[in-house]
C-alpha cells in the first residue's frame, strides 16, 4: 500500500445504496478549514456502517442485504485502503450470521472484528488474517427475550457492539430486550462468554442502540432510540459491570413530534457528549461532569438536514461531521473547545442516503 509522510486525513462514508450511491465515498478533509474534497467511491452493497483497522490500512463495513451466499444472512466486507488515494480494494467477505447487520467493531490489537445483527438479534466474531481479510466466524451468540413494545420489541434486536478500552468484555445494546449483554472476550479469545454480570438494564421501552465510552475508562454512555434518553453509567473494570448513574432527554421539552435518536459519542477531551435525534433532526450537547460523570445540557443543534443517522467527531476535537440520510448530505459543524456547542462551517456535500462517517488520520 502507498504511504506518504504528510499528515493526512480521510473520511470514508458508509451508505444505503437503494437510491443510486455506488457504495462507501471517500473523502478528503482539511482540519484547518472543515472542508471536504470528493476523491472517489468503492462498490458496495449497503455498506451501513464502517470501522477501521487499528493500523490504518483495512476499512471493514458490515453489508445490509437480506441475502448472501444463498442464505437469509447480511455479509461483512473488508477493504484494503491506499494511503496515497485513499482508495480502496475488496479483499473478501463472510456471511455475518444474522439479518440486518447494523453496526461493527474491531479490537485495538487488530485481532477480530464485533458484529451485531439487528434483526436476527445475533452478535458475531471474525478473525482478522494477516492481509486484513476476515476469516470464517469464531463465534456466534444468539440473544432471548422481549421488551413492553408489542410492535418494535416483540424479540431481540442487537443494535451496536462496543469494546472495553482493555479490549476485555464487548457490550451489545439490545434494542428489543432494553439490556446492554456484556460478553467476556478476553478469556478465550475468539469467542463472546457470558460476562458475570451478564447485562444491564434500562427502563422497558427504552430501546438500546449505541454506546460511548469515556476516555477516563470510568464511564459510558447509552442512548435510546425509542426513549429518546441517554443514559449515564459507571463502569467497573474490575467485572465489567455497568451502573446507572443518571438519565436524560434527548429531545426539548416542548417538543411534540416524532422522533428517534441514532448517534452517540464522547469527544476526544471527555468535557462533551454529543446525540443525534432523527426527526427533531438535532445534535444534542451535554458538558459531562468528570468527576462524577454527571450531565448538565448544553445544546441543540439543528444537524441542516433530515434524519441524522450518524455522525462523527474528528480526532482533534475540532469538528463534527452529521450523515443526514434523508436529505442526502454531509454537514461539517465547528466545536468550541471551551462550551463544546456546535456552529455550522457552511460546508456541505451531497452523497445519496449517508449511514456512517468514519475518520482516518494518517
Amino acid at each position: 500500500m502507498t504511504r506518504t509522510t504528510e499528515t493526512q486525513i480521510i473520511v470514508y462514508v458508509g451508505t444505503y445504496t437503494r437510491k443510486g450511491s455506488q457504495g462507501i465515498y471517500v473523502f478528503r478533509f482539511d482540519p484547518v478549514t472543515g472542508s471536504l474534497s470528493p476523491v472517489g467511491s468503492a462498490p458496495a452493497d449497503n455498506p451501513s456502517f464502517l470501522a477501521i483497522h487499528p493500523n490504518k490500512q483495512v476499512l471493514y463495513a458490515v453489508n445490509e442485504v437480506g441475502e448472501f451466499g444463498g442464505a437469509a444472512t447480511g455479509a461483512v466486507s473488508a477493504f484494503a485502503i491506499d494511503w496515497g488515494s485513499g482508495a480502496l480494494t475488496l479483499l473478501n467477505q463472510q456471511p455475518s450470521h444474522g439479518q440486518a447487520p447494523a453496526h461493527i467493531a474491531v479490537d485495538r490489537a487488530g485481532a477480530y472484528v464485533y458484529v451485531a445483527n439487528y434483526s436476527s438479534g445475533t452478535a458475531a466474531v471474525f478473525p482478522i488474517q494477516v492481509d486484513g481479510s476476515l476469516g470464517t466466524a469464531s463465534d456466534v451468540v444468539q440473544h432471548v427475550g422481549s421488551g413492553p413494545d408489542p410492535r418494535r420489541q416483540r424479540e431481540p434486536h442487537a443494535h451496536s457492539i462496543n469494546l472495553d478500552f482493555g479490549d476485555r468484555r464487548a457490550y451489545v445494546a439490545d434494542l428489543g430486550t432494553d439490556k446492554v449483554m456484556i460478553y467476556d472476550v478476553a478469556s478465550e479469545p475468539g469467542k463472546l462468554r457470558t460476562n458475570i454480570p451478564a447485562s444491564a438494564q434500562v427502563d422497558g421501552g427504552s430501546g438500546p442502540r449505541h454506546l460511548a465510552f469515556h476516555p477516563s475508562g470510568r464511564y459510558a454512555y447509552l442512548i435510546n432510540e425509542m426513549g429518546n434518553t441517554i443514559t449515564a453509567f459507571a463502569y467497573n473494570p474490575v467485572d465489567g459491570g455497568l451502573s446507572a448513574l443518571q438519565t436524560v432527554p434527548t429531545l426539548p421539552a416542548d417538543f411534540d413530534g416524532r422522533s428517534t435518536t441514532a448517534d452517540i459519542h464522547v469527544a476526544p477531551s471527555g468535557a462533551f457528549l454529543y446525540g443525534s435525534n432523527r426527526g427533531h433532526d438535532s445534535i444534542v450537547v451535554y458538558r459531562i461532569d468528570n468527576e462524577t460523570g454527571g450531565l448538565s445540557y448544553v445544546q441543540h443543534a439543528s444537524t441542516e438536514g433530515r434524519t441524522p443517522r450518524n455522525f462523527a467527531i474528528d480526532p482533534t476535537g475540532t469538528y463534527l461531521l452529521a450523515a443526514n440520510q434523508d436529505s442526502d448530505s454531509l454537514v461539517v459543524f465547528r466545536i468550541d473547545p471551551d462550551t463544546g456547542m456546535l456552529s455550522a462551517t457552511g460546508t456541505q456535500v451531497m452523497v445519496s442516503m449517508p449511514v456512517c462517517v468514519s475518520f482516518v488520520v494518517r
